[in-house]
């Protein structure tokens, strides 16, 4: 069954990449189309080709529109501690935001969870076109407070140490466990 479906879509790309070509020809203004359609995505993702986005502020509909995106974005990274710190920031702060803090949290949201987490909870230094991003900065701020007031310095990691060791970690020598990371 999965081997039909890839070739269902295989077929449905090139009949579509025929028509591209017929339409690139016919239509000098297409010449830079790319071909099967994968220029289909989304004017808030990490695919957009141009660094400067549209944000249509003008009317009710579209400012809603924007804001259940950028809300959804910031709750479904799949990644469940950025969801959490993430989502709560932009739930408070969205109707707030005017349009550049906008683009600087559509550039924060681009940005891969890993690398994010990592800044984001002191883990690492971010490099400097995040570490000046507002929207970062207060997102940061706001999870060190949290940090500082909720849990004591010594059950950290050190900065540039992983935030969680695994369970392999055996501490060796006569006063370490028999097994185990106790």
């Amino acid at each position: 069954m999965a081997s039909f479906r890839k070739v269902a879509i295989n077929v449905y790309r090139v009949i579509n990449s025929n028509k591209a070509t017929i339409a690139t020809f016919t239509n000098p203004a297409n010449t830079l189309r790319p071909f099967f359609g994968y220029s289909r995505f989304t004017p808030f993702s990490s695919h957009t080709q141009t660094p400067s986005q549209e944000i249509d502020l003008s009317n009710e509909e579209s400012k809603r529109r924007l804001f259940n995106q950028l809300l959804y974005r910031s709750k479904q990274r799949g990644f469940l501690e950025l969801d959490l710190v993430l989502g709560k920031w932009v739930e408070e702060n969205i109707h707030t935001l005017d349009e550049n803090r906008i683009k600087a949290l559509i550039y924060v949201l681009d940005l891969e969870n890993p690398d994010l987490w990592k800044w984001i909870s002191g883990q690492e230094q971010p490099p400097e076109s995040v570490s000046t991003n507002p929207v970062f900065a207060a997102v940061h701020e706001r999870v060190m407070k949290n940090l500082n007031s909720h849990s004591a310095p010594e059950v950290r990691a050190t900065p540039g140490q992983p935030w969680v060791r695994g369970w392999d970690d055996i501490k060796k020598g006569q006063d370490g466990p028999v097994s185990g990371n106790q």
